[in-house]
């Protein structure tokens, strides 16, 4: 789901990400798009304190299709990490 191009109800799809925090996405991207994930988190007021940038990341939100460096790029991703962690 990406920040720069969702609706509210594609925001809302993500995991963590309620109707509150969704439309401050759409609130902010009517400034203008998202430049990067340090963008997103500095003008998305409780993103941080509601679901942190990683969690997001992890739960399929992209900025301009890109996952936040360091956090698996979707769900599916973050479900076999998780197994081969449990089995390791």
């Amino acid at each position: 789901v990406d920040v720069n191009k969702a609706t509210q109800a594609e925001l809302e799809s993500v995991k963590g990400i309620g109707p509150d925090i969704a439309g401050k996405i759409l609130d902010e991207r009517k400034k203008g798009s998202f430049k990067d994930w340090a963008d997103l988190v500095n003008r998305v007021v409780g993103l941080g304190a509601a679901l942190s940038a990683y969690d997001a990341s992890t739960c399929g939100l992209t900025v301009d299709h890109a996952s936040l460096k360091g956090a698996p790029p979707n769900a599916a991703m973050a479900a076999l990490i998780s197994v081969r962690r449990r089995t390791n």
